[in-house]
This record gives C-alpha cells, sequence and structure tokens, in this order.
C-alpha cells in the first residue's frame, strides 16, 4: 500500500508530498479535490474509498516559509544538486557537504562556508582552500531567505506512475533520471 500523496497547488504545480491519510482528511474537509486514485482501497465500517495519489489544494495561496533551516537537503536543495567545484549535477547518493574554509582552519559550518560537492572533488580539495587546491567555487555559498517550493526527487524509480504526468523530467541524457516536480 503507497503511503504517499502528491499534494498540488491550486494552480496545478506540486507543491509537496503528504501522507495518503492527510490527504484523506482535507478529502473530506472540502480543501482538496482527488485527482488521481491508487488501486488500494480504503475501508470504513460505513464507507470504501480509493486511496489518494494526487490532490490539488481547492483555493488559498502556499504558505511560504519565512526561515530556511540549515541541513544537508537543503544545502544541496540551494545548489541544485550540481558540485560547486566541477559543476555537474549528480545524485544525493554521490554528493557530500564542503566546508569551504576547511574546519581544521575555524571553518564553521554555516550556510557562507558549506558547498555541495562529489565525493572526487571534494577528496581533491582535502583539507586545504579552494585557492590552495587550484580549484574555483562554480558560485560562493549563501544563505537562502527561500529554497524552491517543489521537491527534487532524485530517481525516477521514487516516485509512483501516476505522479509522472505532474512532474517534468529534469535529467541532460539518458542515463540521467533525476526528475523535479513541475
Amino acid at each position: 500500500m503507497s503511503a504517499r500523496t502528491l499534494l498540488l497547488t491550486p494552480w496545478m504545480s506540486p507543491h509537496r508530498v503528504i501522507s495518503w491519510q492527510r490527504a484523506v482528511t482535507l478529502a473530506f474537509l472540502g480543501k482538496v479535490q482527488v485527482l488521481e486514485e491508487y488501486e488500494d482501497a480504503i475501508a470504513a465500517p460505513s464507507v470504501t474509498i480509493k486511496m489518494p495519489a494526487v490532490v490539488r489544494l481547492t483555493q488559498g495561496g502556499v504558505a511560504k516559509k519565512h526561515k530556511v533551516r540549515f541541513s544537508r537537503m537543503n544545502v544541496f536543495t540551494r545548489d541544485g544538486f550540481r558540485c560547486q567545484y566541477c559543476g555537474v549535477r549528480k545524485g544525493m547518493s554521490e554528493l557530500n557537504y564542503d566546508h569551504v574554509v576547511p574546519r581544521l582552519r575555524g571553518g564553521k559550518t554555516v550556510w557562507e562556508n558549506i558547498a555541495t560537492s562529489c565525493y572526487p572533488c571534494n577528496d581533491r580539495k582535502g583539507s586545504r582552500t579552494p585557492e590552495e587546491a587550484g580549484m574555483k567555487l562554480v558560485r560562493k555559498p549563501f544563505k537562502p531567505q527561500t529554497l524552491p517550493l517543489v521537491p527534487i526527487i532524485q530517481s525516477v524509480r521514487e516516485i509512483p506512475p501516476v505522479w509522472r504526468d505532474y512532474c517534468a523530467t529534469e535529467g541532460r541524457g539518458a542515463d540521467d533520471d533525476r526528475i523535479q516536480v513541475a
């Protein structure tokens, strides 16, 4: 039984992934319209319904977060899942975050000192600054005011097929199966 439901804005843009239980609650409250359903049924004593796969908010705007929390995923999202040294977009399992000014030299774990890097570039840089390693940052790290509202899903295999019409392919080649919900 799939436990995820794609929540769309009133304008049909993906907003977030929620539990099917939350989607059912929102549907019964009239706050969402069910657009797609899974084959699985939810049975209660008085009613049986299909599990919602894709729902759309019926009214209102999407709330914005006022502060972006520092986390590995948010750093990767800020940097577009792209190594900030070689510029290559990679899957989450192929990335880590790098202290631009190494911790050994007093570098802090803060937005302005952390950049997404692939493992080969991170190994090449080592405990040196980018200048000392002969490397250049694609973009200087910064503290974002906001992040994209849409999650980047790292593999087409991670999403249910019923969501695919609501998602845009972001890959550059046949071997790149990352997508971004459109």
